[in-house]
Order: C-alpha cells, then sequence, then structure tokens
C-alpha cells in the first residue's frame, strides 16, 4: 500500500502534464514516501491521455483512469478516490496554480494528528476582479446558510485520510460537492495558508455556466433555505395580496370608486406570477436531484485504465 495517493483531475491539460508530473516526483523524493499519481482523464479531446500513457510506460507510480466522456471535474475527483489506494489521498488540479509543493507541508500538518488539512488561498491574483468576489461572496454564502462548517476561501486542495475516503464511497449522490461532504463527515480538520499562481498553460475549462452550476449544487446538497425562502415569499405575498383585496374592497364600497385599476392589476398578477415561477423553479431542483439519485445510474463510465 503506498503510503500517499495523488489524485488528479484532467481535462485538456496537455500543456501542463509534463511539468505537473516532475513536480509531483520531486515532492515525493523530498518526503520520502512510497507514493501513487493517480491521473483521471475526463474526457479530453486533446493529447492529454496520450501524455499520461507515456509516463505511465516509464514510470509504475503513474497510473491512469480514462473516461468514456467528460463526466465533470468533481466526478473525476470522486473516481481518482475510490480508485486509490494510499493511506492519505491529496486532491489536485492539474494546471498547477496549486502549486505542488504545498503538499510537503499538508503532509506535515496530517501528520500531527489531523484526519483533513485544507490548503487556504490567501492571495488568488491571477482571477478577475469578478471571479474573486463572486467566490468570495458565494463561499460566506454557503457558510451562513449551511449547518456545516465548509472552510471559506479553499477549494478542492487538501490532503485526506483514508478514513475519510471509506466514508466518502458510502455517498453516492450523483451532484456532487466534495469539499461539502468532506467538511460534513468531521474528524480534525485544519487549514493552510498559501498564495495561488497563474495558470501554467492551456485555458480553464471552469466557465461561468458551470461556477453557477456547482454553486447551485452547493446549496442544494446542503441547505433547505431556498425552499424556507419559497415559503416565507409566499406568507409575504399572500400578505399583500390581502392588504391589496382589503383596499379594493374599501374603494369600492365606502370610497366609491369604480376606476378600473389596470396598472395596479397587472403589477399584481405579474409579481405574484413571478414568485411562483421562482418557487417552482426551486422545487423543481430538488426534485430532479431527487430522480437523478433514485435512478441509481454509475456515476462514471471508464474506458480504459492500468490500475
Amino acid at each position: 500500500m503506498p503510503e500517499l495517493s495523488i489524485v488528479i483531475p484532467v481535462y485538456n491539460e496537455q500543456a501542463n502534464i509534463q511539468l505537473l508530473c516532475e513536480k509531483l516526483m520531486a515532492v515525493s523524493q523530498k518526503l520520502a514516501i512510497k507514493t501513487e499519481y493517480i491521473f483521471v482523464n475526463d474526457g479530453s479531446i486533446d493529447s492529454s491521455i496520450v501524455l499520461i500513457k507515456q509516463l505511465a510506460l516509464t514510470n509504475n507510480q503513474v497510473k491512469y483512469i480514462d473516461f468514456s466522456r467528460n463526466f465533470g471535474h468533481q466526478i473525476a475527483v470522486t473516481a481518482g478516490l475510490n480508485y486509490s489506494g494510499g493511506k492519505a489521498v491529496v486532491i489536485i488540479d492539474a494546471d498547477l496554480q496549486d502549486p505542488p509543493e504545498i503538499i510537503i507541508d499538508l503532509f506535515t500538518k496530517y501528520k500531527e494528528g489531523y484526519e483533513v488539512v485544507c490548503a487556504k488561498r490567501k492571495n488568488r491574483n491571477e482571477e478577475t476582479f469578478f471571479k474573486k468576489f463572486t467566490a468570495k461572496t458565494f463561499y460566506r454564502i454557503l457558510k451562513k446558510i449551511t449547518s456545516i462548517n465548509i472552510p471559506i476561501d479553499t477549494g478542492d486542495f487538501r490532503i485526506i485520510d483514508r478514513k475519510v475516503v471509506e466514508l466518502l464511497k458510502q455517498m453516492p449522490e450523483q451532484h456532487k460537492f466534495l469539499r461539502g461532504q468532506i467538511s460534513w463527515i468531521g474528524f480534525n480538520q485544519t487549514s493552510i495558508e498559501y498564495d495561488r499562481q497563474e495558470r501554467h498553460g492551456g485555458k480553464t475549462a471552469y466557465t461561468y455556466k458551470k461556477m453557477i452550476r456547482f454553486a447551485i449544487d452547493g446549496i442544494t446538497s446542503f441547505s433547505n433555505f431556498p425552499l424556507k425562502f419559497v415559503t416565507f415569499a409566499g406568507f409575504l405575498v399572500s400578505g399583500i395580496s390581502f392588504l391589496l383585496m382589503l383596499y379594493a374592497l374599501y374603494s369600492r364600497l365606502i370610497l366609491k370608486h369604480f376606476a378600473l385599476g389596470w396598472t395596479s392589476l397587472m403589477l399584481s398578477i405579474l409579481f405574484i406570477g413571478g414568485i411562483q415561477l421562482i418557487g417552482i423553479g426551486i422545487i423543481g431542483e430538488y426534485i430532479s436531484r431527487m430522480g437523478d439519485n433514485i435512478r441509481n445510474r454509475p456515476l462514471y463510465i471508464v474506458k480504459e485504465t492500468n490500475m
């Protein structure tokens, strides 16, 4: 059994794989422990899997899992965790924004007795103001509306103990939010700070659309606040509608106003209709996730692997 498994989800990272592997090997030499590198090719359309297979031919520490198509970042990490055999597992992206050298600090902290050690981003100078602002806002809102302590300003870059990996395997929901699941599991958790680097090569696959979907997955997986919000909004709109009804009766019976009130009527209909549609949409998100879990389809399909 290796002392450490390093799980690397890969999607179109041909420009980074060679350098990443060299850095990871240097880290393993400094730690002087038996390590396996698990590259999970998440349906890349470039030469990523070709490069990984070439590395595997010359280094038996390099393992790979090749998906039949793109299943998503969180699913790729999940597959790597499922196949890992190390006493501890590190999750790191392939774009080199998270410096592999930080793994030494993570492992040192892990050896102090912590089951989870997260890498907390101190600086994110490579990202736009809008992305930094939305990420900062999302994690703080998520912390407020959930009952679990999800560390702010952290991604999936962390080291976790084997017992945490085994518990994650028992959580087969389709819409993964691993950083939330790991926080939910508990045990002794801590973090270290680091400066995030610029992407070494290639382009990020995390578009704003994917980030919004990821945020929705995180909220719906660990909070029922949206459903409570819909209930509150329903009572609020009902109260406003009741007051408008009393005003309409007062105008008709006491003030003897017979104005048709087209404007106020249309505004009321549009307002109430909008709240109803929002409510139906939020409830639909939860029902959709329930349906995905009930169908119980496999999380991913492996095309080829050397494990």
